[in-house]
């Protein structure tokens, strides 16, 4: 028999009841919103009572959280989203800066030679990417 279960009916109470609290929502308030009794909330919050599938996508669904966080406490997968847009967001504005410094180069360059550059970087393009 395992020491440590897998799936921790108290720590997913207590996660539970803290996202609850968060928004403000008082147990009876909160089981009206899901259609479930203030009493039955109770025994989940204090990890005396497991609860269905169902039970669980309603309480994730409505304090907006992931499953997996109610049950396991994991976030690393958001903070891995908000990780990668950061990094998107920050190589997006260093590329902004260099297509600026790009056009800055460009700005009164005749047409002509415009499309001389731009028939250059057409022959060039394929051998530095390939």
């Amino acid at each position: 028999m395992q020491d440590n279960p897998i799936i921790n009916l108290e720590e997913i109470g207590l996660r539970i009841r803290k996202e609850r609290e968060k928004l403000g929502l008082t147990r009876e308030k909160f089981a009206e919103l899901i259609g479930l009794s203030p009493y039955y909330i109770g025994q989940i919050e204090r990890g005396d009572r497991n609860m269905s599938l169902d039970t669980l996508i309603k309480i994730s669904s409505s304090l907006n959280v992931s499953m997996d966080y109610l049950l396991r406490g994991y976030t690393h997968y958001m903070e891995g989203i908000l990780a990668r847009e950061a990094i998107e967001e920050n190589y997006k504005e260093e590329l902004d800066e260099e297509i600026k410094e790009i056009l800055s180069l460009l700005s009164g360059t005749s047409r002509e030679k415009l499309n001389l550059i731009k028939d250059m970087i057409k022959l060039l393009l394929p051998n530095i990417n390939g």
